[in-house]
């Protein structure tokens, strides 16, 4: 692997960490740090960034967002939130990846805070691709305090396109952990009783739900209610006899 080039050593690690190798997942974090600033934005890398995004192991996602970091020479460092927040207030010709790029960066631990307030300005932009990218962020940053916009935007944003993106966010792209995910059911649940939905996102609720819970239950509220009265009693621990104490 060393007598590789940079470009090259990330190519590869990556696309083994797709094939589900767990040695590439523990390489990548020790050499990424020495590709920053010596990567290729290249069409290569890009499909495969992509590609490894759309794993359901969180860790090739996390390998995917240090790698395009790296090959955009984004350190993890206010310093970069600086740069990207002035390259989405002034260009907006690239707002897009920097909203994106913002929330990755985010998500690695980086001035979570003011990437939350950055991003929570542009959801909800007059400018329907500003609020899709900046749900891309918010999926990115995947912290719990993101969850209740993106069920808004889900119920509630304009454009179908935005809607579908943050049910999308929600049920199996973006950064969020398995729990984060379940914890929306509820949420979810209630958005059956919205009669404001249209037929189109009523469907992606219901969709949304089989992604996040495998139940394999039809786009049915009351069917729908009665797995989860069932499924969240059995999750409930026993309780206690009176008197006991925890060891």
């Amino acid at each position: 692997m060393n007598r590789l080039s940079p470009q090259k050593q990330a190519e590869r690690l990556l696309e083994r960490a797709i094939q589900h190798q767990e040695e590439p997942l523990r390489l990548i974090p020790q050499y990424v740090e020495g590709w920053r600033g010596r990567l290729q934005e290249t069409d290569l890398l890009f499909d495969l960034v992509l590609s490894a995004l759309k794993s359901e192991d969180l860790s090739v996602r996390t390998a995917a967002l240090e790698i395009d970091l790296a090959a955009n020479n984004l350190s993890k460092t206010p310093k970069s939130i600086a740069r990207l927040v002035e390259q989405i207030r002034n260009d907006p010709a690239n707002r897009p990846l920097a909203l994106w790029r913002l929330g990755a960066l985010g998500n690695r631990g980086v001035e979570q805070q003011t990437v939350l307030t950055n991003l929570l300005a542009y959801v909800r932009d007059r400018n329907e691709n500003t609020r899709y990218w900046a749900v891309e962020g918010l999926a990115m940053l995947g912290t719990d305090d993101t969850l209740d916009t993106l069920l808004d935007r889900f119920a509630h944003d304009a454009s179908p396109r935005v809607r579908e993106r943050a049910a999308c966010s929600l049920a199996k792209s973006g950064m969020f952990t398995n729990e984060q995910r379940f914890s929306t059911v509820p949420a979810l649940l209630n958005f059956l009783d919205d009669d404001s939905l249209d037929s189109t996102t009523r469907g992606w609720v219901y969709a949304a739900l089989r992604v996040i819970t495998g139940a394999a239950v039809g786009n049915d509220a009351n069917a729908w209610r009665n797995w989860w009265m069932h499924h969240d009693e059995a999750r409930k621990p026993a309780s206690r006899p009176a008197g006991t104490l925890l060891a």
